[in-house]
């Protein structure tokens, strides 16, 4: 906001930066009802607990690896099967990842519990991920929320252990159900590795939270972890395949196998790198979302009625040292804002003869803003109600200003241009 009131061209002094693509468009919105698809988010299969749940296309990639996969082993399990051991195996990718949305389910049930929004839960290639739009208030909340996954992994791993008690080994019940004990079961371990953007990651980051009270330390300390555990899934997991560590004797173990080790090895290693990165820069980044406070971003703002020339309102603007124009009734009420990229539009020749009015918005729902409004709060505000300009008021009712959308964008960037600091 320039409050310095030295002389400056009435144009200069309401005249827009080019207006920038707002960053939030870039995040995925839920659809409207009906439809199938999201926006980036795949196909649309339900709405539990009231969040959307998407099936990304690199799932079904997946589910036909493994298919192919599991049907291998089905055939020197139950060679009597013959092609129908593909079926069989299709219904075990389909029930794994149904695991799976248990999993994450836990994390929305939690994170609903605790008030915190979720956008949506996607499957994808590697397993599936909750979008839980606020951080946790409490470092107990964090351990919570992300110990539920595991939780409920090892919940499962155990009731399908109980139901192959109920089976004859050796049928397709009993392989079924002993293929989703053992993948449950690794969900849950590796979901409890200390490193970020695992589960276990989410904890240990709690802990270390609070211990220092600190949640960027505990962010810290889980990231750099998650980069030391990518490190070992990149080298490690070869190596324990190549050792028969893992239940390969070597003899058994060809190019083509130790091939397929590294380059899964390698797409692990690269999503727990990348995530923790991630994870970190948003940490740094919400340090400094604070400073992002609808009161230092607002122009100052000249009331101006309907009808008055746009030369003479910028002319007021000049002279009170204000950046934006509020169009009022005869009573002094607000009902529109005069928008900036309609004034550049306008040639200086014709001004004089353009009313204020003819370049207004009107004042909608959603376009007065709170001028103590900061941080996350003021852009989830932003996101949930578009627009270009925004009225900014006192708690009082009184006009602050005009908030201009490019500001904040411009002011956001600063503070992710900061973070790396």
């Amino acid at each position: 906001m320039d409050e310095s009131g030295k002389s400056q061209d009435p144009e200069e002094s309401v005249r827009p930066q080019p207006p920038e693509p707002p960053e939030h468009r870039d995040e995925p919105r839920t659809p409207a009802p009906g439809r199938r698809k999201g926006s980036g988010g795949g196909i649309l299969m339900g709405r539990p607990f009231g969040v959307p749940v998407y099936v990304a296309p690199s799932w079904f990639l997946v589910a036909a690896l493994i298919t192919w996969v599991f049907g291998g082993q089905l055939e020197r399990v139950l060679p009597e099967l013959g092609a129908a051991r593909y079926l069989v195996s299709l219904f075990f990718a389909v029930a794994f990842y149904a695991s799976v949305l248990v999993h994450e389910l836990a994390h929305t049930v939690a994170a609903l519990r605790f008030k915190l929004p979720v956008r949506r839960i996607q499957l994808q290639f590697f397993g599936g991920v909750s979008e839980i739009e606020k951080e946790t208030e409490t470092p107990g909340r964090e351990f919570v929320l992300a110990f539920v996954g595991p939780l409920l992994s090892l919940v499962l791993a155990g009731a399908f252990y109980a139901g192959m008690q109920l089976v004859e080994p050796g049928t397709v019940p009993g392989v079924l159900l002993a293929g989703l004990m053992i993948s449950n079961l690794i969900v849950a371990v590796f979901n409890l590795l200390p490193g970020l953007p695992l589960d276990g990651g989410r904890m240990l980051r709690a802990v270390v939270w609070k211990i220092t009270g600190r949640p960027m330390s505990g962010t810290v300390a889980a990231a750099w972890v998650g980069r030391a555990l990518a490190v070992t899934v990149l080298i490690g997991l070869p190596l324990l395949t190549h050792t028969g560590v893992l239940g390969t004797t070597r003899p058994e173990i060809g190019g083509a196998d130790s091939l397929t080790d590294a380059l899964l090895a390698a797409i692990l290693a690269a999503i727990i790198w990348t995530g923790a990165g991630n994870s970190l820069r948003m940490a740094r980044l919400r340090e400094r979302l604070p400073d992002l406070t609808a009161r230092t971003l607002t122009r100052r703002a000249v009331p101006v009625e309907t009808g008055t020339p746009l030369s003479e309102a910028l002319r007021r603007a000049n002279d009170a040292g204000a950046r934006a124009l509020v169009v009022v009734d005869p009573q002094g009420a607000p009902t529109a804002l005069v928008r900036e990229a309609a004034i550049v539009g306008v040639p200086d020749h014709r001004r004089p003869w353009v009313a204020v009015g003819t370049l207004a918005q009107d004042l909608k729902d959603g376009m007065r803003v709170s001028a103590e409004l900061a941080g996350e709060d003021l852009l989830e505000y932003l996101r949930a109600t578009p627009a270009t300009e925004y009225l900014v008021v006192e708690v009082t009712g009184e006009i602050y200003g005009v908030l201009s959308t490019a500001d904040v964008e411009r002011a956001f960037v600063s503070a992710m241009a900061r973070k790396a600091a």
